[in-house]
């Protein structure tokens, strides 16, 4: 059985939100699991599963919105 590996999006975000935003993402069973990644400036990385990308990227769509994300790229992450 081939395995299939989750698509990794990272995101800065309000420190107060990371909770909320986290409980909207992990919601939708199985299609996409978060991890804070610095909650100093609060960076979250969002894995994704590779069959649900188009339904989890309308949802980072909404949440970009409601809660401000602001998508970065991983070697931003990494300073």
């Amino acid at each position: 059985m081939r395995r299939r590996t989750m698509i990794k999006r990272f995101f800065q975000l309000q420190r107060k939100d990371i909770a909320l935003v986290q409980f909207i993402i992990e919601g939708y069973s199985r299609m996409a699991t978060v991890k804070t990644v610095d909650s100093r400036v609060a960076v979250i990385q969002i894995s994704i599963m590779p069959d649900f990308v188009s339904e989890m990227s309308g949802l980072i769509d909404y949440l970009k919105g409601e809660y401000k994300l602001k998508e970065i790229n991983d070697s931003q992450e990494k300073n």
